[in-house]
């Protein structure tokens, strides 16, 4: 079976046992899903939420031409569906971009974790959060930066999640994406990103294509992301640790 990183939970709050052990709880039996399966259509009755455990999943729109729009791309540790939490029916659908191990969790799990132990549903909150915020600063490079900085964002996010994640050592990224995801994801054409990614390579700051590459200059990769948030850790107004 393959553990369910927990990075995600503890970048806010640090873990206690305890808290491993009900994540752990929650994540007992995860299930493996076949590339380009969908876990939830657009519409659906939003029932619960996926931890990833591996592999990489899309959040996407379906929209009115009858093309899906790719908007979220999810790393192992991420929590897939909270978007919908505060609908009737989902605002998203959620796919397998590659083969994935995930751990289905009903709604009522989550409300007995904001019982149970509020300071871990607090930093569950935070990690939702996060994603908002990253999403936030997406709309902001579309609407004020070049596609060079664009792809060059989108790599070097990649690069940075996918540590964290476990799943790219050193500076190597091995991706499932597109081109064509990539593009829906900056919003630009496939042809442009294929000549974004190509000026990335002449420049010396990567190497390799969409499906696997190398980052070569990280600092310089770094340098035009314009957006550095510092995250807080184990806020003050967290409620304390939950007595077992």
């Amino acid at each position: 079976m393959i553990p369910y990183p927990a990075h995600r939970f503890d970048e806010f709050s640090t873990l206690t046992p305890a808290q491993r052990d009900m994540l752990a709880a929650l994540t007992a039996a995860p299930r493996l899903v076949p590339k380009r399966t969908l876990l939830r259509c657009e519409g659906d009755a939003p029932t619960g939420v996926w931890l990833l455990h591996d592999g990489w999943v899309g959040a996407a729109l379906d929209l009115a031409n009858a093309k899906r729009q790719l908007i979220k791309i999810h790393l192992p540790g991420d929590v897939l569906g909270t978007t919908s939490m505060c609908l009737d029916r989902a605002g998203e659908t959620l796919e397998a971009l590659s083969d994935a191990w995930v751990s289905f969790v009903p709604h009522a799990a989550l409300s007995r974790m904001f019982v149970e132990d509020p300071r871990l549903a607090a930093a569950f909150l935070l990690s939702v959060q996060k994603e908002r915020l990253a999403l936030t600063h997406r709309l902001a490079a579309i609407g004020r930066t070049s596609a060079y900085e664009r792809v060059a964002g989108l790599l070097y996010d990649l690069v940075q999640r996918g540590r964290l994640a476990g799943i790219v050592v050193g500076n190597i990224v091995t991706c499932p994406l597109t081109q064509e995801q990539i593009a829906d994801v900056v919003s630009l054409t496939n042809v442009h990103v294929n000549r974004i990614v190509r000026r990335l390579n002449e420049d010396g700051l990567i190497e390799g294509t969409h499906g696997r590459f190398v980052v070569l200059d990280e600092a310089r990769l770094h340098a035009l992301v314009p957006f550095h948030p510092r995250y807080a850790s184990n806020p003050a107004w967290l409620p304390p640790y939950a007595e077992y």
